[in-house]
């Protein structure tokens, strides 16, 4: 019995000990998370900056910012994101053919929340010069 006792006791303090730290961990708060850029013209780069704030208490490090299209460049922030500091994730999207589009930009960290998904979306249009020949 005494061995049980003991045995509850450690599992319930590495349990504990695991949730402490696992709240010290970095986390994001975007301002959004999804940009639409309504209708665009076709050939003409647009770019969305998405700001976050590390709402965790360990610095957030962004490992990893990849867009799942060859049209789509991000540029973010490389330095660690201290406790309610901010940082910057920038999106520049090209098109190259008119149609409707929505892509994912996968951002990876050492946050809670791993890896997190933006997404842009948008219409892109002919350009009035080219609808004129």
């Amino acid at each position: 019995m005494k061995k049980l006792i003991i045995l509850c006791a450690v599992l319930l303090g590495f349990s504990v000990a695991v949730r402490a730290q696992s709240d010290s961990k970095p986390e994001f708060k975007f301002n959004e998370e999804k940009h639409d850029f309504g209708k665009i013209a076709k050939g003409k780069p647009v770019t969305t900056i998405f700001e976050f704030t590390n709402v965790g208490t360990e610095p957030l490090i962004l490992t990893e910012v990849r867009p799942t299209c060859g049209c789509t460049i991000a540029d973010y922030t490389k330095t660690p994101v201290k406790k309610g500091d901010k940082g910057k994730i920038s999106i520049t999207y090209n098109a190259a053919v008119a149609s409707p589009f929505s892509k994912t930009i996968v951002v990876t960290s050492n946050a809670k929340t791993p890896v997190k998904n933006l997404i842009i979306l948008g219409e892109v249009v002919e350009s009035a010069a080219s609808n004129t020949k």
